[in-house]
């Protein structure tokens, strides 16, 4: 049998050793993130930032180009990646369909960035002048919560218009070919409608109510892996340091990462924010505001409540 002491020791030794055990199982082969041509997941990409920042613990990098953030969380709920980063409408039709995803930080309010702008020398000055209209958007998209919202706040309704559906690429040729009558967009195709097309705005984020984006992660990798997914939130509030301090360097890098004259895309960087925090209740309450919002307008099933999904283990 063994004494008191033996069996003491040998107990305080299990414990010792089960938190490396636990932390060996957390660490995956490999991070497999979606991004888009722009923000803070961009920057990472091109500056091979998280690459270093994992290589000492064996972690791998894969990265996945998405268009916009729609197709980037059906990614993120299939399992075909880990992590990502969208504007604030996407997750809100993702939660709607029960994908299986969290919030895992946010970046609050970007400015200026989003904007509903029609072509140049129209008779259309206002908002409350676009009823009837023919206006592009992507669907789900945050523009698309944008829209609804500078809409409501001019008195007019999502029934007062006619929305184009058309994914930013498309949209853009569109609206260059005059088949839109306006068109409601985020940076740098906002800027690139500027200064291409002589765009005039009616309206941006900052005239309508805050535009936040998010970083969410699949239930799974939050699951098993919540070790790395706190290393990799914050390896990204560095990068987000950087490129707040660093913002014609940014440009500059966009310009050459995407084609985007770096006109457009330093237009685009100035008004732009890469601030990194959690998820706060009031960045939750405003999240909860457009998912009512959508919810009364039918364009989500049912209610959902935003607090279901946050990662607590941020």
């Amino acid at each position: 049998m063994l004494s008191r002491r033996t069996l003491l020791s040998t107990t305080l030794a299990l414990a010792a050793a089960a938190p490396l055990t636990v932390r060996a199982e957390e660490a995956p082969k490999a991070i497999r993130i979606g991004y888009q041509k722009n923000g803070i997941l961009l920057v990472a990409k091109t500056r091979k930032s998280l690459e270093q920042h994992f290589a000492p613990q064996g972690i791998a990098v894969e990265w996945v180009e998405f268009a916009f953030g729609p197709p980037l969380l059906e990614a993120l709920n299939t399992g075909s990646i880990d992590f990502g980063a969208t504007g604030d409408t996407p997750p809100i039709f993702a939660q709607a369909a029960q994908a299986e995803l969290v919030y895992a930080a946010a970046q609050p309010a970007a400015g200026k960035g989003q904007a509903l702008v029609v072509p140049k020398g129209v008779a259309v000055k206002s908002v409350a002048d676009v009823k009837g209209l023919r206006i592009g958007v992507g669907k789900g998209s945050s523009a698309h919560n944008f829209l609804v919202a500078a809409l409501q706040k001019a008195g007019l309704g999502w029934q007062d218009i006619t929305p184009v559906y058309l994914a930013p690429a498309d949209a853009r040729a569109a609206f260059a070919g005059g088949s839109l009558d306006a068109w409601a967009i985020w940076d740098p195709y906002f800027a690139i409608a500027e200064l291409e097309e002589g765009a005039q705005v009616l309206a941006t984020s900052a005239d309508v109510e805050p535009q936040n984006s998010f970083f969410l992660a699949s239930k799974a990798f939050a699951s098993e892996h919540p070790a790395a997914l706190r290393s990799l939130v914050a390896a990204l509030g560095d990068v987000g340091a950087w490129a707040e301090a660093n913002k014609a360097e940014v440009a500059q890098l966009f310009a050459d990462e995407t084609g985007i004259s770096l006109a457009a895309e330093q237009r685009s960087v100035d008004r732009a924010t890469f601030r990194i925090g959690p998820l706060t209740e009031d960045i939750a309450a405003q999240q909860q505001k457009i998912a009512d919002r959508f919810a009364a307008l039918g364009l989500i099933p049912a209610p959902i409540a935003i607090r279901d999904i946050v990662w607590t283990g941020a």
